[in-house]
């Protein structure tokens, strides 16, 4: 059994391993908090969104044809009520001083200084052998987060049309899904999305989960607007089923990596492997519905989760293609198989790190910042070219047999690449470009240290 020494994220101010305390209170556990001692007759703001049945347009899923909806759900909703919980104190640090900067090169890897995500926290025990492990409600989970740190539910609509409602009762038999802060942000916006809260699932991806998630990512409506997700042995701290997503107003580098096609499927998903990135992974986009992109990358994710296989998901371009990266540095880290030079800079590469988006806890590493560090860190992140292949055969043999037997359409031949990386030109207008705080109704711009 692989264990490493690890500090988890804190991602809620009542995240703590001491409950034995709550455990003996009466009448609630004083917190106001989303478990059943504190959930009965609450109520949160709800976004119903429209379930989308096809992808038609270059800015994303299927949008509102029937008008415009009755709040802007990422100006408006998302970051104005995340603003709303900053100016109320609820964050450990102000991310948004957090310095930033494009490190010069071909690939624009971003670098972040955050020295506030591995303050005061605690040490744990840590598995890294197992991305399936049962749920265990005696440690941290999002039914222990304050409903303060909750921005709203976000739930199908009846009807088919988008409503906000801004105070509805919570309905605790059918478990909702919510949108709450991270209080350990990494970038603007920085929330968590908790499928079927209630439900208390472990962190693993299922076919609803994921399509809650794609569905998010195209309310969002906006490319700089991403979905990312964690196994367990990939970097996830917490065992409660979870995406993370926030805004940052520059190309992620693993969005601008050229990939070559090498299926498709009958459904019209086409999948295709990433070239020239440190990290090997396979890219997914296309399918005549929502639901045949969305069922091929779970079915993929799933075939992974069996196979105990670490993985990280990236859901970018509004929903329209999804980074699917099976992963091995916190195995190679529990083996000793890491440098200690890399180890010392205590980055954990999770899917942001793995997208492109360097999230440094010591001011050296910041300052020393180079493309060649990145890509040698992120090296250490991927699986050999050859346990790759392999990995590839389970995942497609996976999805034939989902398939019915139909299996996919395969290219008979490797084509050139056909999502090419930013010119120079694009580049260098990439480093120069500000990180755009956007408020309810307003952007406040700020450039980039």
């Amino acid at each position: 059994m692989l264990r490493i020494k690890r500090v988890p994220t804190v991602v809620s101010n009542y995240q703590k391993e001491e409950t034995e305390d709550v455990a003996r209170r009466g009448g609630g556990c004083g917190r106001n908090c989303l478990n059943k001692c504190c959930i009965q007759g609450a109520q949160l703001p709800l976004y119903a969104f429209k379930k989308l049945n096809k992808i038609v347009s270059d800015k994303g899923l299927a949008g509102h044809e029937s008008g415009e909806p009755p709040v802007a759900f990422l100006d408006s909703l998302l970051l104005g009520e995340w603003e709303d919980r900053m100016q109320r104190g609820l964050f450990r640090y102000d991310v948004t001083a957090c310095e930033t900067k494009v490190i010069p090169g071909n690939h624009g890897f971003i670098a972040q200084l955050n020295e506030g995500r591995h303050l005061k926290k605690r040490p744990t025990e840590f598995r890294v052998d197992k991305v399936l492990q049962p749920f265990d409600g005696n440690k941290f989970n999002f039914t222990k987060v304050g409903q303060e740190e909750v921005l709203f539910q976000f739930e199908a609509s009846d009807d088919g049309e988008v409503h906000f409602f801004p105070n509805a009762p919570v309905d605790v038999e059918n478990s909702p899904s919510v949108v709450a802060i991270n209080v350990s942000p990494i970038e603007y916006g920085h929330v968590l999305l908790v499928p079927r809260i209630l439900e208390c699932l472990p962190q693993k991806i299922d076919h609803d989960s994921f399509l809650l998630a794609l569905h998010m990512a195209a309310e969002a409506g906006n490319p700089y607007f991403r979905l990312g997700f964690n196994s367990l042995g990939a970097f996830a701290t917490i065992n409660h089923l979870h995406f993370q997503a926030y805004y940052l107003a520059v190309p992620f580098p693993i969005e601008k990596a050229p990939a070559k096609k090498i299926a498709t499927l009958d459904g019209g998903v086409k999948i295709s492997k990433l070239l020239n990135y440190p990290v090997r992974g396979l890219v997914f986009e296309g399918g005549y519905t929502v639901e045949d992109l969305s069922n091929t990358v779970s079915d993929a994710c799933i075939c992974l989760q069996a196979n105990n296989i670490p993985y990280n998901v990236l859901i970018a371009d509004c929903g329209r293609r999804v980074f699917l990266l099976p992963q091995c540095y916190a195995e190679k880290q529990a083996l000793g198989e890491v440098s200690a030079e890399l180890l010392d800079t205590q980055v954990n590469p999770a899917v942001w790190e793995i997208s492109g988006h360097m999230v440094l806890k010591r001011k050296k590493d910041y300052e020393e910042a180079s493309e060649e560090n990145a890509w040698r860190l992120l090296a250490e992140v991927s699986l050999s070219e050859a346990r790759f292949e392999e990995v590839c055969a389970l995942i497609f043999e996976a999805i034939e047999g989902v398939d019915n037997g139909k299996g996919y359409a395969a290219e008979s031949s490797l084509e050139e690449p056909d999502v090419n990386p930013e010119s120079l030109e694009e580049a260098d207008a990439i480093k120069n470009s500000s990180r755009c705080n956007m408020v309810t109704g307003t952007q406040e711009c700020i450039v980039m240290h």
